[in-house]
């Protein structure tokens, strides 16, 4: 895995031989899996290396290491075959991990992953994120809301902040279009209680493409009425 190995390297994050063990299981029930159901186009071993694995990692260069590794609460939102949230789990094992993830079959095979790698405080919710932002249980709760490729700006933070504690944060995964992405969404942000902190920067080896990390401080309650129901977020955008 010289592609994984040099990619966590070059971010920092030397790798044992332990998580390369893992990061194979992972890779090879994937690819198992991917046979049967759709998770993700991309199966080749270089691209899921980079495209799923270094790219997971990269969002240790804004998460707080020892946060996550003195057991901070973490939702993976639309985490689908369990990116970024489970790679990592496997670097910070201590972190308490729950992955939300809206297709049941999806699902399943998170809840077959964490089995198979031996995770634990790894929690598989079947659910979408505006019902579960309602959730007394769930609603304010989490030190950090990651996502990745799940949707613009505005609607992604509609998902996100509700989730989230204040003091906490969100950090979203992004494109190249993130400048504009956060511009677009600075009216979303302070509605719902947040406050963009940061957009990073990150160049992976292996990929041509610039991504961004963009974390919003949660600085404020989100009122009650947000998150909005179901599919309300994406149709009609905060802004």
């Amino acid at each position: 895995m010289e592609r994984l190995i040099r990619g966590a390297r070059d971010l920092g994050v030397p790798l044992q031989q332990e998580h390369l063990d893992s990061f194979r299981v992972y890779f090879d029930e994937l690819v198992a899996w991917n046979r049967r159901f759709n998770l993700t186009a991309i199966t080749d071993y270089d691209g899921v290396q980079v495209r799923h694995f270094v790219d997971s990692l990269s969002c240790l260069l804004a998460l707080p290491r020892a946060g996550l590794q003195a057991g901070a609460r973490v939702i993976d939102v639309g985490t689908g075959a369990g990116f970024p949230g489970l790679p990592l789990k496997i670097l910070c094992p201590e972190m308490r991990l729950t992955l939300l993830e809206a297709t049941g079959k999806k699902a399943q095979f998170l809840e077959h992953l964490v089995v198979r790698l031996g995770l634990r405080d790894v929690e598989v919710i079947h659910c979408r994120a505006e019902e579960l932002g309602q959730r007394v249980d769930r609603r304010e709760r989490y030190d950090w809301a990651l996502a990745r490729a799940v949707a613009e700006m505005p609607t992604l933070l509609e998902y996100l902040l509700p989730l989230v504690r204040v003091g906490g944060a969100a950090l979203a995964q992004k494109g190249e279009g993130a400048p504009a992405e956060v511009h677009a969404a600075e009216m979303a942000a302070r509605v719902l209680g947040g406050r963009v902190r940061k957009l990073m920067a990150v160049d992976l080896h292996g990929l041509a493409e610039t991504r961004y990390l963009v974390v919003v401080d949660k600085v404020a309650p989100t009122p009650e009425k947000y998150p909005r129901r179901p599919g309300m977020p994406a149709k009609r955008p905060l802004g």
